[in-house]
């Protein structure tokens, strides 16, 4: 299930007199943040579209009314819609803001899974005022493409059998799970469709994408064996943040100075959670739109705002070029719970280490005397925190966990 444009469908609910017209979610203009967010289908069928510029969107679409983003209206949204969906099973899987997958192997056994989708998309239109779109089929990755295949408020059915006939002749840049830089990829394979995707001979996809491109050749012939999953809303894979900046800057300064405020938003979360991850990966945007990316696995994991700032400050200077940089972000990704990871020793902490050798040697002695683990380091109690709450991250799951 997936909502539809649904930061705007959410303005139109609260404003009748927005809908029917062409509106867009965007940042600050007068701050250069106006990059499109999200738009309604009246402003796409103008040719406004996320990510363009503001200014760009006005001049094509000067009737373009545009709004900030108001993040608590969406999470309320967010969890109403979701507490449809868990009226009709609690085999749910959310994995954004405004969508989710749900199993509906048991209740489809006395009703038809089509019946089913259209009293959950009407319910979510006559209580919320909001349109979705829905797809029915036997694993998650057929199920999200069909409900890609109809919107707004469309429903349709992908059957394994169906691949050949209706994704097969797509290019593959269309498949769910495939961006641009996978697609140049395999477009050096002279794999430039869905269908040669999935009828690569088996020892060359390995090569060309290791293991993500044997699921990928999987998901090209219909296969996906991943259960719909309630528990993975408390699983956290990568925390980052990013921004786009006032000018196109050239600075070094400057950008520096952002990277010090990622860094320490990024860390602000970190501790939030009580998380550590053991890869920093930064993202840089130049004045053209060329993204750019560049990431440091660490063997011990961090957290510590230091660090994180010092190690994208590095991997920064090693790939600028001096061209004009409009939006920077910093993710730590491989994110573990804090007490499951080992002390990062590090020049930012080696003195502590120096410090604490008499404590350890005073622990040595403990547990030669009443055994190993007699005497253990105290455990941080951790306080509830909502630090760094965006729609734009998976915080907002923190919603759903105590329905």
């Amino acid at each position: 299930m997936d909502m539809n444009s649904f930061y705007a469908s959410v303005e139109q609910a609260h404003n009748p007199d927005l809908k029917g017209k062409a509106i867009a979610i965007a940042g600050n203009p007068k701050e250069r943040r106006g990059i499109i967010v999200t738009s309604s289908y009246e402003a796409r069928h103008k040719g406004i579209y996320t990510t363009m510029n503001v200014g760009e969107a006005l001049r094509k679409c000067p009737e373009l009314i545009l709004l900030p983003p108001d993040f608590q209206k969406y999470r309320v949204a967010s969890k109403a819609m979701f507490t449809i969906l868990r009226s009709y099973t609690q085999l749910i899987e959310p994995v954004s803001i405004d969508e989710g997958y749900l199993d509906i192997t048991e209740i489809a056994s006395t009703r038809h899974p089509i019946e089913i989708a259209k009293e959950i998309q009407m319910r979510i239109l006559h209580e919320l005022d909001l349109p979705c779109s829905i797809g029915i089929a036997p694993n998650k990755f057929l199920a999200k493409t069909a409900s890609d295949m109809k919107k707004p408020m469309g429903i349709s059915i992908l059957r394994k059998r169906d691949v050949p006939e209706k994704l097969w002749p797509l290019p593959v840049i269309e498949m769910h799970g495939v961006g641009e830089s996978t697609a140049k990829k395999l477009a050096t394979h002279k794999i430039n469709t869905i269908g040669e995707l999935a009828n690569i001979e088996e020892y060359i996809i390995p090569q060309a994408l290791g293991k993500n491109g044997i699921r990928l050749r999987m998901r090209a012939n219909g296969e996906d064996s991943r259960e719909v999953d309630p528990n993975s809303i408390y699983e956290t894979k990568s925390v980052g943040n990013s921004t786009t900046l006032p000018i196109d800057e050239t600075e070094l300064e400057e950008l520096e100075k952002t990277f010090l405020k990622l860094a320490g938003k990024v860390a602000e979360r970190l501790d939030a959670k009580k998380l550590s991850g053991s890869t920093i990966s930064i993202q840089i945007r130049d004045a053209d739109w060329h993204n750019h990316s560049k990431s440091k696995t660490f063997q011990n994991p961090v957290y510590n705002k230091d660090v994180i700032y010092e190690e994208a400050v590095k991997l920064f200077h090693k790939s600028w070029d001096g061209a004009p940089i409009r939006l920077l972000g910093i993710t730590v990704s491989n994110v573990m719970d804090r007490k499951q990871s080992v002390e990062q020793l590090s020049i930012f902490n080696f003195e502590d280490f120096a410090k604490q050798e008499p404590i350890y040697e005073v622990i040595d002695e403990i547990e030669k005397k009443f055994g190993k683990g007699a005497i253990q380091r105290g455990i941080e109690i951790s306080k509830s925190s909502y630090a760094s709450k965006t729609s734009f991250s998976k915080d907002f799951l923190e919603d759903l966990k105590d329905n």
